[in-house]
């Protein structure tokens, strides 16, 4: 785990602890890293119900209920799908209480108006409903900040910026009374 994240992972899970708030994630640019950060954790696994990597349109289609007709309609980037990906995980993980949920583009090849893109949903249960809020996110175009060992590309970068961004505002949900 990149040391610089290591304390807000820390962080997180003793929220989530402190709050008894079980957690579930569906990761799609992430490809896995943010549970699998937070499950490195001791103990976590009472509250970690898991993560859907959707990476693929028909995952999500498939895992989550999304139709492939509204992801072509709305964009696999965009703000629909990530509240789609967060409900759609919470809904499939009746005992998770907070759902979040990520997509992107973090290059190469992204275009241009979306490099580096992301969209981050955060669902908390209310009920039978979700209150659902949607973040978006532009990581930058070049490695800033401190190094990371191992990480050597940008989009491997990019990766673990949004693992912070996310992990950012899930520890803001918890935070909320």
């Amino acid at each position: 785990m990149p040391q610089p994240l290591s304390e807000l992972i820390q962080n997180v899970a003793d929220r989530i602890r402190a709050t008894n708030t079980p957690v579930v994630f569906a990761e799609s640019c992430t490809a896995g890293l943010i549970s699998a950060s937070l499950a490195r954790i001791p103990g976590i696994s009472e509250f970690l119900c898991g993560s859907a990597v959707v990476y693929q349109v028909p995952t999500k289609t498939e895992w989550l209920g999304i139709s492939s007709e509204f992801i072509q309609n709305e964009g696999v980037v965009s703000e629909k799908v990530a509240e789609s990906m967060a409900t759609g995980v919470l809904q499939r993980t009746p005992a998770s209480k907070l759902a979040a949920s990520v997509t992107g583009h973090l290059g190469p090849g992204a275009p241009s108006d979306q490099d580096g893109l992301i969209y981050i949903g955060i669902a908390v249960r209310n009920g039978t409903e979700a209150d659902v809020q949607i973040f978006r996110h532009i990581l930058p175009a070049e490695m800033t900040g401190l190094p990371i060992a191992g990480v050597e590309t940008l989009r491997e970068w990019r990766q673990w910026k949004a693992v912070e961004e996310v992990l950012t505002h899930v520890q803001q949900a918890l935070e909320v009374p």
